[in-house]
């Protein structure tokens, strides 16, 4: 073990230049989940490093998103796979890397669009491949799955649905979504996303013949009184209807009214019961002849802390320990990711494995250049030494 560690931390260290270059590379290329001819550019680099050392690469392409991009390395190994979860795309409008291009301040923070969350972790991922490939590691095969619109919960695809199929038999996964600056890592994210409901009445001229009509907006406004009493704030139960779109004037009755709410549930046991009660307010009507659609197709899963999960930080913090990279930590969060795909699909799962930093988002976002490089190591020792009964401590 000593020894496969030392090769890997030997590779980091001396392909310092080239993950630069790499990262450079990745956060000067503009990728917004919407430019999609920026997240296929950043698709086509990824794509070039793993097959440079051996990984076979595909993309599943969508037709109004960035693709999804799966490689594939060493797999006429009979184990089950290790995935590697990353997204390709940032949250930044186009010119943003004009305006704010990668650079390494004095104090060693990189600062560009993207350069956190998660241009990094994607370095980290195509490095762990290629350290391990270079310390002659052939043990166990490795999957990666890059997301190209992970940044809009994947609103206008069917990328979860693919991430799904691709997850199928793996052992675990790193996420290499934002690291924090305390060294704690990810093993749990509250789930959510948004959704809607749309309800339909029967319009009417609201002077000449108000008895015709059947108001969406006095039906909408029923479901909403009903929905905003289901929260359970202390349980992390929450359902705000934050927006409300319908009517044509004050001289018509309503016929359409769409309520836009966002939800969010830290466990899955909390999902269903939110789930559960929106399907109650939307198929009962109080006022008559009046009919509801919902739409949960945007919701994203919850992350659930589950004993592989836990399993699985235990094995990372046995290596951080063992490869020199210190004591660590782990802990919940709100923000969404990926991570909940696969977690949904029994497949125990890290978060937060990618570099340090803060300010995610923003144009003030940065990353600590030195715990790319630390993590890229901390994440290889800890795939090279990942038996097949981890679960089992």
């Amino acid at each position: 073990m000593e020894e496969i560690f030392e090769q890997i931390r030997r590779y980091i260290d001396g392909n310092r230049k080239p993950m630069l270059a790499l990262w450079e590379e990745l956060v000067n290329t503009e990728s917004g989940s919407r430019q999609l001819d920026g997240v296929n550019a950043v698709c086509n680099i990824l794509r070039r490093e793993l097959e440079s050392t051996g990984v076979k690469t595909r993309v599943v392409p969508m037709e109004n998103a960035g693709g999804v991009l799966v490689g594939e390395w060493n797999s006429e190994s009979p184990k089950a796979p290790l995935l590697l979860i990353g997204h390709m795309d940032t949250v930044f409008k186009e010119g943003a890397a004009k305006e704010n291009p990668f650079r390494i301040d004095e104090n060693g923070f990189a600062h560009g669009p993207g350069v956190l969350d998660m241009k990094a972790g994607l370095v980290i991922a195509v490095y762990l491949i290629k350290a391990l490939t270079e310390a002659g590691f052939r043990d166990r095969p490795i999957k990666c799955i890059f997301a190209g619109d992970e940044e809009n919960m994947h609103m206008f695809s069917n990328a979860k649905a693919v991430m799904e199929a691709e997850a199928v038999g793996a052992l675990a996964a790193f996420n290499f979504e934002t690291g924090y600056m305390d060294n704690r890592f990810v093993v749990g994210r509250k789930g959510g996303g948004p959704v809607s409901i749309t309800v339909h009445g029967i319009a009417s001229h609201s002077g000449i013949a108000p008895e015709k009509g059947r108001s969406a907006i006095l039906e909408a406004a029923h479901k909403i009184e009903a929905l905003e009493a289901f929260n359970d704030i202390p349980r992390g139960r929450l359902i705000n209807c934050g927006k409300i779109e319908g009517g044509m004037g004050e001289n018509t009755i309503p016929d359409q009214c769409t309520i836009h709410i966002g939800v969010r549930f830290p466990t899955t046991e909390i999902a269903n019961e939110i789930l559960a009660e929106l399907e109650r307010v939307t198929a009962h009507s109080t006022v008559l002849d009046t009919w509801a659609e919902l739409d949960t197709s945007r919701l994203v899963n919850c992350m659930d802390t589950t004993d592989g999960v836990m399993a699985l930080f235990g094995h990372l913090k046995k290596t951080a320990l063992a490869c020199g990279f210190g004591e660590i930590d782990c802990f919940q969060v709100g923000g969404l990711s990926d991570s909940g795909i696969t977690v949904a699909c029994g497949v125990p799962t890290v978060c937060g494995m990618g570099a340090r930093g803060e300010g995610n988002h923003t144009p003030d976002e940065y990353a600590e250049v030195e715990s790319m490089f630390q993590r890229c190591i901390l994440a290889a020792c800890a795939a090279c030494t990942l038996e097949d009964d981890f679960t089992k401590g």
